[in-house]
């Protein structure tokens, strides 16, 4: 499960240096894909298979859901990592999220978000908020079984 933050360097040719532990989890290659903020999502292949077999039941008639799928599976490319441990990312991906050089790699269980630091501060600012938390998230069901 890829949980953490971890700060990371993007190099000049868009590798990117990946958390041990992450490398550990990616054996077999990962999906990079446009976030739905702007950053990059990172999926196994379990997980993009997961999603894709959802995303390709949306009813292509609605322009919404045309949108999405240009949006998700248009950006999308498989990668695989080097066995110097970088991941490539590519330039339309790090135009898009405006990685520099500091990136931040914030593991979701299974998958994991791509930010740049800057970017990354802005939403740590939103979600440490504590006051609009418990408004922001009390429609959720959080139980612990």
């Amino acid at each position: 499960m890829f949980l953490g933050q971890y700060t990371a360097e993007l190099k000049q040719d868009n590798r990117l240096t990946l958390p041990t532990g992450f490398q550990a989890l990616i054996p077999d290659g990962v999906y990079v894909t446009q976030g739905f903020d702007r950053n990059v999502l990172v999926l196994t292949k379990n997980s993009f298979d997961h999603l894709y077999k959802h995303i390709t039941s949306l009813n292509i008639a609605d322009p919404i859901a045309r949108t999405f799928l240009r949006m998700f599976l248009g950006a999308a490319s498989f990668m695989e990592v080097g066995r110097d441990g970088l991941l490539p990312i590519p330039q339309e991906l790090v135009r898009f999220a405006d990685l520099g050089t500091k990136i931040v790699a914030v593991g979701q269980g299974e998958y994991f978000e791509l930010w740049s630091a800057d970017q990354w501060e802005d939403q740590k600012a939103q979600w440490k908020d504590f006051q609009a938390n418990a408004q922001r998230f009390s429609a959720f069901t959080i139980t612990l079984r």
